[in-house]
C-alpha cells in the first residue's frame, strides 16, 4: 500500500549503524530489519557462505511483508551476501561481479593499471611451490592475501628471511576467508589470469608512502559522485592507523587527481548503484599518488564524520541506493567544523584485567563534549584474539570526536586517553 514505510534489511545489524541509520532524514519513510547477527557474519572461526544465504533466504521468506531493500555495510561475506541476495529477488543492487572485481586485490590491480599508473608494482607469489619474490617486486614489499579484510595477515617485509616467514603465516591462515572467497568466484564467469589464482592466492606489492587519504562516495547510473576525502594519520612509525579526519587537509589539486583516479577505476571495473570508499597514498615530495585499495561499500568509520560534519552518515547514501533512489546529500550543514574518529591502541599482547566502566566513559564524554567513545574489549579477553586487528597492534578503544579544527580535535583524544583506563596482565 501507498505511503507505508520501506522494509529494509540489514545484514549484520548493530547498535552503532542502528543509530546512524536512525540519524537519517525522512526516518518515518524507513523500518529497518536485522538479517543475521553479526556474530553469525564476521566473528565465526569458519565462513559457511552456502548456509548464511540459506539462513538469510529462509528469514526473507519468513517475512510477512514486502521485502523492498536488502544493504550491509561489512566486508566479506556480506559485501558478496548483498547482491546475490537481492539478484534473487528483483532488488536494486550493484553486480556481483564488480564486487568481486574490486574486493580480489589481484584482480582490482589488473583493472587498474588499464586506466592509470597510480599505483604500487605488484605480482603474484605462488604459495604452493617454492615461494619467491615476484621480479617485478623489489624489497620492502608488503604481502597479503587477494582476500582479507582489516589488514589481517598483511605484512611488511624487509628481505628474504621476513618474506619466508610472513609466507609462513599466510599459508596457514589464508584458507579462513580464501576458501569462502572461492565459492563466491565459482558463481562467476572469471578472466583466464584470475580462475588460474583463485581466492586463496598471495599478492605482493611494492611499499610505498606518504600522506594517507579516502576518497568516499557512491555510484548511481554510471555517474561517480564523491560524499568527501578523508585523511587518514597513523601512529609514528607504524602502519597503524591512529586516526580518520574530516574534511582532509590536503591541497585541492591532489584531492582533484584523487577523484579523477576513483571515477576512471570504477568505471573501467563497473561498479555501479553501490557505495564505495578507496584509500590512497599522496607523496608532498614526488607528488606520486598510489593507489591502495577498492573498497565497495561505505566506511562504517567515516559515518560519524560525515554526520558531524555534513549533517548526515554516510549511510543515506546505502539506503536510497537500495531503494532506487538517488541519494540527496547536505554538504556542511553539521554541527562541527571537524571531526575525526581516533583508535586508542596497545603495541604488544595481554590479557585485559580491567576495561573503563560505563560510568567512567560518560563521565569523559560529559568532561570532553562532542565525543563518544567504544571500547573494544572486554575483561578477560586476550588482545591477539580479538577479531579485525592489524597485524601490529590491538585497538582499545574508539573515539569519535567533533571539534573546531585538527588541534581542538589532537587536544580532546589527548584528554580521552589519559582518562581511559585499562589494565592488562
Amino acid at each position: 500500500m501507498a505511503g507505508l514505510p520501506a522494509n529494509v534489511f540489514v545484514l549484520g545489524l548493530d547498535e552503532v549503524n542502528l543509530h546512524a541509520l536512525h540519524d537519517l532524514p525522512h526516518l518515518s519513510r524507513y523500518r529497518f530489519h536485522p538479517l543475521l547477527s553479526v556474530a553469525e557474519l564476521t566473528e565465526s572461526d569458519e565462513i559457511d557462505l552456502p548456509a548464511l544465504l540459506d539462513e538469510a533466504q529462509r528469514q526473507l521468506d519468513g517475512f510477512d511483508g514486502s521485502v523492498d531493500a536488502i544493504i550491509g555495510y561489512w566486508d566479506f561475506p556480506v559485501s558478496s551476501m548483498v547482491p546475490i541476495l537481492c539478484e534473487r529477488l528483483g532488488l536494486p543492487t550493484t553486480s556481483l561481479r564488480a564486487v568481486v572485481t574490486c574486493e580480489h586485490k589481484y584482480w582490482s590491480r589488473l583493472e587498474q593499471q588499464k586506466v592509470t599508473d597510480a599505483h604500487p608494482a605488484f605480482g603474484i607469489v605462488d604459495l604452493e611451490a617454492d615461494p619467491k619474490p615476484p621480479p617485478e617486486v623489489g624489497f620492502p614489499m608488503w604481502l597479503k592475501p587477494v582476500k582479507s579484510f582489516s589488514s589481517d595477515l598483511a605484512y611488511k617485509v624487509h628481505d628474504e628471511a621476513e618474506f619466508a616467514d610472513a609466507v609462513e603465516r599466510i599459508r596457514a591462515g589464508i584458507g579462513r576467508v580464501g576458501q569462502p572467497f572461492d565459492h563466491v568466484l565459482g558463481m562467476l564467469d572469471l578472466p583466464p589470469e584470475i580462475a588460474e589464482v583463485g581466492g586463496q592466492a598471495c599478492l605482493a606489492e611494492a611499499a610505498v608512502g606518504g600522506e594517507q587519504a579516502t576518497v568516499e562516495g557512491y555510484v548511481h547510473r554510471g555517474e561517480v559522485r564523491v560524499q568527501g576525502v578523508i585523511d587518514s594519520l597513523n601512529y609514528e612509525g607504524t602502519s597503524s592507523f591512529l586516526r580518520y579526519q574530516y574534511p582532509s587537509r590536503l591541497p585541492a589539486e591532489v584531492t582533484d587527481r584523487l577523484i579523477d583516479i576513483s571515477t576512471r577505476v570504477l568505471q573501467q571495473i563497473g561498479l555501479d548503484e553501490s557505495t564505495f570508499n578507496i584509500e590512497y597514498f599522496w607523496d608532498r615530495d614526488t607528488g606520486a599518488i598510489n593507489l591502495l585499495e577498492v573498497n565497495p561499500r561505505l566506511s562504517q568509520s567515516h559515518a560519524r564524520l560525515f554526520e558531524a560534519v555534513d549533517g548526515v552518515p554516510n549511510h543515506q547514501c546505502m539506503v536510497g541506493l537500495a531503494l532506487g533512489e538517488d541519494p540527496e546529500l547536505p554538504h556542511r550543514a553539521g554541527e562541527h567544523d571537524f571531526a575525526g574518529k581516533c583508535f586508542l591502541r596497545r603495541f604488544a599482547d595481554g590479557v585485559v584485567r580491567r576495561v573503563p566502566t560505563e560510568e567512567e566513559i560518560e563521565q569523559v564524554q560529559r568532561d570532553v563534549p562532542g565525543t563518544a567513545i567504544a571500547i573494544i574489549p572486554a575483561e578477560g579477553d586476550r588482545l591477539s584474539d580479538l577479531p579485525g586487528q592489524d597485524s601490529y597492534s590491538y585497538e582499545l578503544a574508539d573515539v569519535f570526536i567533533g571539534a573546531r579544527d585538527e588541534a581542538d580535535l589532537e587536544e580532546k583524544f589527548r584528554r580521552c586517553s589519559q582518562a581511559l583506563n585499562f589494565e592488562y596482565d
